[in-house]
């Protein structure tokens, strides 16, 4: 057999380079699309982070609930008295007839964020027989599913959460998750949610939202038993509403 001429052998090489370039002009385009395509999706997330939270859903509910946050030797830190003060508000104006508190502790800590968020409930005007609490939470997602169980055990079907501005897009996404007819009524007072507190938070929901999509996003919990479907302020239902948080 022949051996190749010197204008084969370069022409092969040049193939290959041409293979090589062409190869390399693929990835940098996936690169791209990624890249182009995870920067629209944070810049949509946060928006509706922003979008969600500075709308107040407030709405007659079977209980009102309250996402836990840091306690300090049994006090409730400006964050969650500021939720709690807000609850508390909406329960004695006569939104829900339940007032639901939840979140458990740290190490080191000799109480839950459910049991300080109860004692100042009741310290703040809420009967103790209307109160339930979950105290075991450590995440927003073991808390909802926590409440999911309260709710069951007591017949309630829709509940008004109350959080930080920043936290509510998740909380909703959550609930619905749970099957839970939910909407929300963010504090306004949070200093979680000033200036750049807010971005810090804004950043943390989206590293939370993203790990939750991807861990849980086959989740999807039958619907709460109990009446009519309850319906939004616009008079859609609100589970279906909630549906596209």
């Amino acid at each position: 057999m022949a051996a190749p001429t010197k204008g084969a052998a370069a022409q092969t090489a040049g193939n290959r380079g041409i293979t090589w370039r062409g190869g390399m002009r693929d990835l940098l385009t996936v690169i791209v699309a990624f890249a182009l395509g995870g920067t629209l999706l944070t810049g949509w997330t946060t928006f509706r982070i922003w979008q969600v939270g500075n709308q107040d859903g407030r709405h007659g509910a079977d209980a009102i609930v309250v996402l836990g946050t840091a306690q300090y030797n049994g006090r409730p830190s400006p964050a969650l008295a500021a939720r709690l003060d807000h609850a508390i508000a909406l329960y004695l104006e006569g939104d829900a007839k339940w007032f639901i508190t939840t979140g458990g502790n740290q190490p080191g800590d000799w109480t839950t964020e459910a049991e300080v968020g109860r004692k100042y409930a009741i310290a703040h005007g809420v009967p103790a027989a209307a109160i339930l609490f979950e105290n075991t939470g450590g995440t927003t997602y073991e808390s909802m599913v926590n409440v999911r169980a309260l709710m069951m055990a007591h017949g309630l079907r829709t509940a008004l959460f109350v959080s930080d501005r920043s936290h509510m897009l998740r909380v909703l996404r959550l609930a619905r998750d749970q099957g839970i007819v939910a909407w929300s009524s963010p504090t306004e007072t949070s200093p979680g949610d000033v200036g750049s507190a807010w971005d810090k938070a804004a950043v943390h929901e989206l590293g939370a939202m993203a790990e939750y999509l991807l861990t849980q996003q086959d989740v999807r919990i039958p619907d709460l038993p109990g009446g009519a479907t309850a319906t939004g302020v616009d008079g859609t239902p609100a589970a279906s509403a909630s549906h596209g948080v």
